[in-house]
């Protein structure tokens, strides 16, 4: 198996879900070849969560990173598609190549039209 899926697969071992139940793990390739990892991050108060893919991708950028390649993200049952405010994140970092994958190793890729067809991007400003 891809070796991104796999350490996204990983990073959902990590996810904080107590409320929800839902673990998820994202790992991010950037176009230098390094791999930054991320999970769920719930809170008693849920505007406070933050999902795995912004923090693979804040940690990305905060290490200095900011041309990716492709995103994997993890859950457990069924492929599941990054929610609406993560899209808009991947769609501000160009992110084209979305790969689903669950604990039966089944995955599935998508771009990032196919996931956010009209969208809104700094050439909207």
């Amino acid at each position: 198996m891809d070796k991104l899926l796999e350490e996204a697969l990983k990073a959902r071992e990590n996810a904080y879900a107590p409320y929800s139940s839902f673990k998820v793990g994202a790992a991010l390739l950037a176009k230098d070849g390094s791999i930054y990892t991320g999970c769920n991050v719930e809170n008693a108060s849920y505007g406070a969560t933050i999902c795995a893919e912004r923090n693979a991708i804040f940690s990305a950028v905060s290490s200095g990173n900011i041309r990716f390649e492709k995103i994997a993200i993890a859950t457990d049952g069924r492929l599941t598609p990054p929610c609406g405010i993560c899209l808009q994140v991947i769609r501000e970092f160009n992110i084209k190549n979305i790969t689903l994958v669950n604990l039966e190793r089944k995955w599935r890729s998508y771009t990032l039209d196919e996931l956010l067809p009209v969208s809104f991007g700094p050439e909207n400003l």
